[in-house]
């Protein structure tokens, strides 16, 4: 059972809703909310009905203002954010619906996510640097966006709009903030009508393809897909195109 008053976890078919829930506080991550955090990656990761996550902030003035440097803890920088792909382990697709400003921590949390959708109101920043703290995550940005506009946005400091992240390829869609959760949700939906296997191979594939050249790559990419080549799911994709249906995935 899952309990947290710092985050909310709701369930719409095969697909979580993630809300961190301290509107009041620009929806910091505090010692609660980072248990909270916990709690609902590990319950999405390992109910097998759940297919898909959207991960959002209460509100629509902040997605999140990052770690709440007003509570004491003995928690360090590195391990005190609960950030996928680092300390925390979900092989499912994720989605950030980013409702409004999202700096410092709040960038992480939406770039570890694996598709960000956009309220047009929306700022992205890495402030870090007017405060003498370091945003390590940034090491991730290599691939994601240009050199040159990583070493802008780390050396000044200084947040971009909505529009701007999505030209520089960091957001997917840019949208009203009334149709921010239409948007992510049609998203979540469009992959839960894919194979569960094949969405979870593509994910490793393309995280673990851009740490190595480009012929470990492919070398890498074919051992992971071949489970995907092997499966009941495959056999099953291709006779509900041969019978003109939707197929029914058991993702085995």
């Amino acid at each position: 059972m899952f309990e947290s008053t710092a985050v909310k976890f709701d369930i719409d078919g095969q697909i979580a809703v993630i809300t961190m829930n301290r509107p009041e506080k620009r929806n910091a991550i505090n010692l609660a909310m980072r248990e909270g955090l916990l709690a609902a990656w590990s319950r999405f990761e390992t109910d097998p009905a759940l297919r898909v996550a959207i991960l959002t902030g209460a509100g629509d003035r902040s997605f999140s203002a990052g770690r709440d440097l007003s509570e004491d803890t003995e928690i360090s920088q590195k391990t005190f954010l609960p950030i996928l792909g680092d300390n925390v382990t979900v092989a499912k697709p994720v989605i950030a619906a980013v409702n409004g400003s999202a700096l410092g921590g709040g960038w992480f949390f939406a770039q570890m996510c694996d598709l960000v959708v956009a309220a047009d109101h929306a700022v992205f920043g890495m402030p870090e640097s007017k405060v003498g703290r370091g945003p390590a995550w940034a090491a991730w940005l290599a691939g994601v966006i240009p050199q040159k506009m990583t070493l802008e946005l780390l050396l000044t400091g200084d947040p971009i709009a909505a529009h701007r992240a999505a030209e520089i390829g960091f957001v997917n869609h840019v949208v009203p903030t009334a149709q921010l959760m239409a948007k992510a949700m049609e998203l979540a939906r469009a992959i839960v009508a894919t194979a569960p296997l094949s969405a979870a191979a593509c994910k490793e594939m393309v995280y673990a393809s851009a740490e190595m050249g480009r012929a470990a790559a492919l070398r890498t990419a074919f051992h992971i897909m071949e489970p995907v080549y092997q499966s009941e799911d495959a056999d099953e994709g291709v006779l509900a195109f041969r019978e003109k249906r939707a197929p029914r995935w058991t993702g085995r």
